[in-house]
């Protein structure tokens, strides 16, 4: 699992979802009995750039379509047959589907995050005491290491 990988994951399902709350399917959809495990890796051709562009290119559009929508109440049909998605559920609402893109972002960035950690051994409070310069004696302020 790479940090770059899981940002391809997040801009893929980011669009998905906003391609759900519009009604629209832009090309081939993956089969119940296909991996989605490709979309976590970068291939050869692609760059760590053009994913945190697509992901920004994803929010944004995300950001313009909420905006047209005057009921976040509004029906978002819930596809079938599919396993991901829940048979017995027909509907959920464009709200929910916000609740639902906020859950994915924070898992994702809670994954990048213990990717992060193994890399530099920063902790939770002590980036915090670094990052909003805590006073003492609270926790010692993470510094990278030297050498």
């Amino acid at each position: 699992m790479r940090i770059g990988g899981l940002i391809k994951h997040a801009a893929r399902c980011e669009a998905g979802w906003t391609d759900l709350i519009l009604q629209r399917q832009r090309g081939p959809q993956r089969t119940a009995d296909e991996s989605d495990s490709a979309e976590f890796v970068l291939t050869a051709e692609e760059t760590l750039a053009e994913v945190l562009d697509q992901y920004e290119a994803a929010a944004r559009e995300t950001d313009t379509v909420i905006a047209g929508i005057a009921d976040l109440g509004q029906a978002v049909p819930v596809p079938q047959g599919l396993p991901w998605f829940p048979a017995d559920v027909k509907n959920w609402s464009v709200r929910w589907v916000l609740l639902h893109l906020i859950e994915e972002t924070s898992r994702h960035g809670g994954h990048a995050d213990i990717i992060r950690e193994t890399i530099d051994g920063a902790t939770l409070f002590p980036l915090l005491a670094a990052a909003e310069q805590w006073p003492d004696p609270w926790f010692q302020p993470w510094q990278a290491p030297t050498g």
